[in-house]
């Protein structure tokens, strides 16, 4: 999951002060310690001399006057997104837009992005909304906004620019790689009201859950799934659940907890590790299997990140849900949103790793699923059916292990040729055999029976 827009929020581990009694050879070290720390102090002191220096320079000699809030928080944005993809200063405006975007009602176009190479890279259009039935697609890079070039714009002055009254219209410039040109495409801006939960009985055994991101009514909405599944088939007849995960960017931390404690009956969920070893806080499930224990298979693809692969891991590694489909997009750290006090904004800082209950890192490498399906891609898609993942981001935190990229994000828009979705019901109706199997033939699961 991003500078994009699905964010999972942690808390701020506070300040703590450790004293120390030292003995005569100890009162050494801690001067020689004491030493180097004024010597940092030292150099930062001077650094930000020279920020000082460079500010009052620009506020009197540049060619126009230039607005000093506007450039303390153009320094400001500088610094913090020099850090990596995804810390980034939010302005007051930006803060109260992404309270909005998390509750999940919010104005605009529906689409979650970030920004490459600075141009505006679609994530993940959000399902029913102006930008998914405009065809906007995942991979696509918006160059012009309404006449304007987005080159030099920050992220948030973009998405502004997207949000707008509902009715009105705005023209975006498309790069597509396997477009010949750029495409105009002119949308019509709605309230976004995101249904993040959609649900339906496959057949008259399978209750299929489609999860498009996390925000404030996605455990609401999952419980809502399970129960009104439950109540279509008696529990004798439900052969099990698909969950699909594919494409979903993320969202709240605390969603991913309450969503893989709905179908586990104890056990940790995630830890995240901070730069101290004392900031680790691990997270476990609470409130039951609202399945009552009944098969699980989780689909996952290039596309699914964050929130989704803390979901994904802590189902596979307490074994209670079999993973189809392919790779992860590997976003594994955590953004903790602290506000910067009355009419200043917030900041939404990378703070911690996080890490599945069996102790991996997901962070650049991503999550393989337990049997890799690849669907067939139609030819004007295939330039653009892989997403290359949080490895190939300039700036990302390095791997604990070996950093893996690229991974086919594409979903066939009709279930009929959905081979993953087809692979996944085999499983539960035991159809499909070595379940357990590591990136399982591929080939051998596509010619496995798909059910009417």
């Amino acid at each position: 999951m991003r500078k994009h827009v699905g964010f999972l929020l942690g808390t701020v581990a506070g300040a703590c002060l450790t004293l120390l009694v030292a003995s005569p050879q100890g009162a050494h070290l801690f001067a020689v310690a004491n030493a180097a720390a004024h010597s940092d102090n030292s150099n930062t002191y001077s650094q930000l001399n020279l920020f000082g220096e460079v500010f009052e320079k620009v506020k009197t000699d540049y060619v126009e006057k230039p607005d000093n809030a506007k450039l303390i928080e153009g320094a400001i944005t500088g610094m913090v997104t020099s850090l990596d993809p995804h810390s980034r200063y939010m302005n007051a405006k930006a803060w109260t837009e992404m309270q909005e975007t998390t509750s999940g009602e919010f104005g605009g176009l529906g689409i979650e992005v970030t920004m490459e190479d600075g141009l505006v890279k679609v994530v993940s259009p959000i399902d029913d909304t102006p930008a998914s039935k405009a065809g906007i697609m995942s991979g696509d890079l918006i160059s012009k906004i309404d006449g304007e070039a987005v080159q030099g714009m920050t992220l948030e002055q973009a998405v502004n620019k997207m949000k707008g009254a509902p009715n009105s219209s705005i023209r975006l410039k498309i790069i597509r790689k396997d477009a010949d040109k750029p495409i105009e495409v002119s949308i019509t801006r709605e309230i976004i009201r995101v249904r993040p939960v959609k649900y339906h009985v496959e057949g008259s055994d399978i209750g299929y859950i489609r999860i498009s991101s996390f925000n404030e009514q996605t455990t609401e909405g999952l419980r809502k799934a399970i129960g009104d599944i439950q109540k279509q088939v008696p529990q004798d007849k439900l052969t099990g659940y698909v969950v699909d995960l594919r494409n979903n960017p993320g969202g709240l931390l605390d969603q991913a907890v309450s969503v893989s404690s709905a179908f586990l009956q104890r056990g940790e969920v995630v830890s995240t590790r901070g730069r101290n070893p004392e900031e680790t806080q691990r997270f476990t499930a609470h409130g039951g299997d609202l399945t009552k224990g009944k098969p699980l298979v989780v689909l996952i693809n290039g596309g699914s990140a964050s929130a989704s692969e803390i979901v994904a891991g802590a189902l596979h590694d307490h074994k209670r849900a079999t993973l189809i489909g392919t790779r992860s997009f590997g976003k594994g750290s955590v953004q903790t949103i602290i506000p910067l006090g009355s009419g200043n904004g917030a900041l939404a800082l990378t703070t911690a790793r996080y890490y599945t209950p069996s102790g991996r890192s997901i962070q650049a490498q991503g999550i393989a699923p337990d049997i890799e399906i690849l669907q067939d891609v139609p030819d004007e898609f295939k330039t653009r059916s892989e997403i290359k993942g949080e490895a190939s981001m300039r700036g990302h935190l390095s791997a604990d292990g070996t950093e893996q990229t690229g991974s086919q994000s594409y979903v066939p828009p009709e279930e009929k040729d959905d081979k993953a979705l087809a692979a996944a019901f085999n499983q539960l109706r035991g159809v499909t055999v070595n379940a357990d199997a590591k990136n399982a033939d591929t080939k051998a699961a596509q010619k496995r029976p798909v059910p009417n």
